[in-house]
């Protein structure tokens, strides 16, 4: 069982119902899935750089990626329908938990000059994004292998619509927001 769930499920959700003084377990925030998405503009130029995005974006989360589609044409951008122009993950269950312990424990620490996370990334439906702007921080890429620096957006979604619980929740699971 990953160690997060395992939190949650002791520790966590008894100090939420204590908090937000409910009783119904259902009623309590929870996390339903973690989308991580890469934007790769240049992969209009080179093709090969899609590619290595969606392999190192499936060593990163251990899932294999799914290689997003442009839906409109934008001139200014040179973007055709139907180009490929990003790659992204959607996990769920045991990998999210996974994904998020890693996230957490080893690859924010690594961000150069890391002050923790912005409380205020929250959408006012209770989802919480930040963005990453180097794949490197994860151990499972080699950094002698990387040919690019490549960025991505990872998204929290939770059960809850305000960003308070939410923010309780992420805070509780032990994501470093900084002071305001």
């Amino acid at each position: 069982m990953a160690r997060l769930l395992e939190r949650y499920q002791n520790e966590i959700v008894p100090q939420l119902k204590k908090k937000l003084g409910r009783d119904n377990l259902l009623s309590l925030p929870r996390l339903q899935k973690i989308v991580v998405n890469m934007g790769v503009g240049k992969a209009l130029q080179d093709k090969n750089r899609m590619e290595q995005a969606a392999e190192q974006l499936s060593l990163i989360t251990g899932q294999r990626a799914q290689i997003r589609k442009a839906k409109k044409a934008v001139s200014g951008f040179r973007l055709r329908q139907g180009n490929e122009i990003g790659c992204r993950v959607t996990l769920r269950g045991r990998r999210m938990y996974e994904f998020m312990d890693r996230l957490i424990s080893i690859a924010l620490p690594r961000i150069r000059d890391f002050r923790g996370l912005n409380p205020r990334s929250f959408d006012g439906h209770g989802n919480y994004s930040l963005g990453l702007s180097e794949q490197s921080v994860f151990p499972e890429i080699d950094p002698d292998k990387i040919t690019f620096v490549q960025g991505m957006d990872v998204t929290f979604v939770t059960s809850t619509n305000s960003d308070d619980e939410a923010r309780e929740l992420l805070r509780s699971f032990g994501m470093p927001f900084r002071e305001t």
